[in-house]
């Protein structure tokens, strides 16, 4: 009887190993790529950084004058995206998405507007005082 069951061990072990290799190891492999490419794909943004960024931009362009050309429109170019995307994130409609030429000045107007009135404030007041 010892003699059958170890013919019958020997016998159905490669049959078994190999079924293991070819049906559960590529599901394994598969499963285990896809969970390494999720955690390389690199989360947006947070809320807080957006809001951040933004103030800061906003200081930046009311608070100094620019000393170049060049530095005004990048400054200017990284408030619109930042609003932007600030935007995206709140739900507003951005009317600046689609402003050209000289009505961005305008179209930025309405989208810093419309973002206050979802409860974004730009300039809160600094130091813990009240604005006046």
């Amino acid at each position: 009887m010892v003699g059958l069951l170890l013919y019958v061990l020997v016998a159905v072990t490669p049959t078994v190993m190999f079924w293991v290799a070819f049906r559960l190891v590529p599901r394994a492999v598969t499963a285990f790529g896809e969970r390494r490419s999720r955690r390389r794909i690199p989360p947006g943004p947070t809320w807080e950084t957006v809001v951040g960024n933004l103030r800061r931009l906003h200081r930046e362009m009311c608070d100094r004058p620019q000393s170049t050309q060049v530095r005004r429109v990048a400054l200017l170019a990284a408030y619109d995206d930042t609003l932007l995307e600030a935007c995206r994130m709140v739900g507003v409609d951005a009317p600046l998405a689609g402003a050209t030429g000289s009505d961005r000045a305008y179209a930025r107007l309405f989208t810093e507007a419309a973002l206050e009135d979802a409860g974004v404030a730009l300039d809160p007041p600094r130091d813990g005082r009240t604005a006046a």
